[in-house]
Formats: C-alpha cells, structure tokens, sequence
C-alpha cells in the first residue's frame, strides 16, 4: 500500500463534502443514500453536520438514521446509518437562507476532505455544491472551488497543482481552457502555453484515472469556422495552431484548431476523448444540452480524485425533495471508478 501523501492506491471510502448548507447538497445526499442499495452507490462518508442532514430529511419526509464517524474509521458495507464525520460547529442555514456564518464550516469540509485523501483515509472526495456568493461575504479570497483545491493541494502535498475542470458523461469529456471569466476576456487570455499545459494534464488524467491507453484530444477554435482562415480572427492561427502543433511533438493524438459548430454532433464525438474548448459555454452548452442531469464536474490535474455533482445550488428547491439525485450518483460512481484504476496501478 502506498505510503500516506503518493499518488495511487487510496483506500477507504469517498469522503462527501456537504456543500452549501441552504442549497440541495444535502438534499442529494439524503436522497442517495436512502436509495443506496437500488443505485449500487460505493461506500462513502459525508463531511457534514448530521442535525442538518436529519433536519433536511425531515423536511422531505424520508427516514434517515445517521452514526457519527471518525476520520479513516472502518465502514460496515450493511450500515443502516449514514456515516457522519462532523464539523467543529453546527451549520444554521435553512432552505434558500445561506448564512454567512456557516461558510468557515463549508470550508473546513473541503480541507478536511483534502486531508483525509492525503492521510490515506479515503479514496478520494465528491464535493456536494457551495455558494461563492456566500462564501466570499465571509472573506473567501478563491475564485471557486477548483482554485481552492489547488491549494490545499499543495499544501498537503508540497508541489504546485496545475487544475482543469473536465465536464464528463458517458457522452462526451469537454474541458475549457479559461473558466469564469468575461468572454471579452477571454482572447487576451488565451496563449499557446496555456492550451498546451492544459492538454498535458487532460491526455495525462485520461490515461491514468479515465483507463484511456491513447487519449484523442479535439482542439476547438476560438472564432467562427475556427477563424476562416484568418479573415475571422487571428487568434486561431496565431495562438491555438502552435499549441496543437506542440502536443503532437509531444506525441499525443490532437488535432485542431476545429469549427466549434460542427465538433459535438454524434459521429464527431465518436473520433476523441475529450474536447478542449477555449471558454466556458463553448465547453459546458454541449456538455449540459447532451447530460443535463448525469454531467459531473471532474478537477484533472490534482494528486487526488475529485469529482462535482454539474450542477449548482439550487436554492429554490432545496429542502423541497425534487432535487435530481442523478448528477451526485455519477460522481460517486465515476470517482469510485478512478480510485479503482488507481489503486490497480
């Protein structure tokens, strides 16, 4: 067994972070859980406030028992009880009411959940969905939860993280080059090196975690008909072009830049394993419109295994029962699978 901080071979069960506590985070917890043996769900333990959970169980009229668990603790496979690792407070906020003072309980489930990969005490984590909203009112100082795994990443591990967020179904793989930024933005902050250091890390994750032997790698342009030849925009020529030309060198199997119009369309999806996009809706529109409901968020390019439930807090319906489950049940499924891979390397 690999020694606590390597890469590969994480025992133990995935360690579920509960997320926002007014959004559907524990909504779909509850829900999975108590529909565990039907959806052949891998053991996990959330990272989480067990009165909050049994609160929202409450308020959906399910049953819900839950045990309170430590850190690597060993899990029965016939537990009736929902493992609980609890946090250092009780989370307040109620249905579509996020209060300010439950964020530092929100991150500390993420760190925790971090640092439970790096002691050897579980697999890897699926992270239920947080507010940025209200966790930057409490003087969170990351863009998201991507940036922030990136450091605690290195925090635990001690060597810079280089994250990419990959939208996954068994559909199609998409992953933006730049994220949440104003699409205005986004030429000034495309470069070569950039595109390049991004396929690096998916054609890597794709061998490794994905079970993929020879990744295909669709490089979209930026500008229409991947600027037609120069008469529609510089950039592809200029920055997209030597960056596939420089993953080829390298020897990956990449073409581009290709027409974004005409890259997601049945038989093109059958020719790669992933397309890399230059932007969030060029990436996440296909992803969402072809899985809306069984997308997950995968973080490539960490020394851990992190997947997200494709979907965000959903505050008008939290605590009203009708969240889908869909979307936390392939994360599960689809980190479960990647730890799985890991640990037969």
């Amino acid at each position: 067994m690999a020694e606590p901080g390597e890469s590969g071979r994480r025992p133990g069960p995935l360690a579920v972070t509960i997320g926002e506590p007014a959004g559907i985070g524990p909504d779909i917890i509850v829900k999975a859980w108590q529909d565990r043996k039907r959806l052949k769900l891998p053991p996990f333990v959330v990272i989480g406030d067990a009165a909050l959970l049994t609160r929202r169980a409450i308020a959906m009229s399910l049953p819900l028992s839950t045990a309170a668990v430590e850190p690597g603790e060993t899990l029965s496979p016939l537990a009736s009880a929902l493992p609980v690792i609890a946090l250092s407070g009780q989370m307040r906020g109620e249905p579509a009411s996020p209060l300010k003072d439950d964020a530092p309980l929100v991150i500390e489930a993420i760190r925790l959940g971090v640092e439970m990969v790096h002691e050897g005490k579980a697999a890897g984590i699926v992270t239920a969905p947080i507010s940025k909203e209200a966790l930057y009112a409490a003087g969170f100082d990351h863009p998201g939860h991507t940036e922030f795994l990136a450091v605690l990443a290195q925090e635990q591990w001690g060597a810079k993280a280089t994250p990419v967020m990959m939208i996954a179904s068994d559909l199609l793989r998409t992953v933006p080059v730049t994220i949440h930024v104003p699409l205005a933005q986004v030429p000034a902050l495309l470069t070569t090196e950039k595109i390049v250091e991004t396929g690096r890390v998916v054609a890597t994750d794709l061998r490794t975690r994905f079970g993929i032997t020879k990744p295909r790698l669709a490089v979209s342009g930026l500008n229409p008909h991947a600027g037609e030849n120069g008469t529609l925009g510089k950039e592809d020529g200029g920055i997209i072009t030597p960056a596939v030309r420089q993953l080829a060198a390298e020897g990956n199997d990449v073409r581009g830049p290709l027409p974004a119009d005409t890259m997601f369309h049945e038989a093109a999806r059958q020719t790669y394993d992933a397309a890399i996009c230059m932007y969030h809706d060029q990436a996440l529109v296909p992803a969402k419109a072809l899985a809306f409901d069984s997308g997950v968020n995968v973080t490539l390019g960490l020394p851990f295994i992190r997947t997200s439930p494709d979907h965000g807090t959903a505050f008008d319906i939290a605590g009203t029962g009708r969240a889908d489950v869909s979307s936390f049940v392939a994360a599960l499924r689809m980190a479960a699978a990647m730890a799985a891979r890991e640990t037969r390397s």
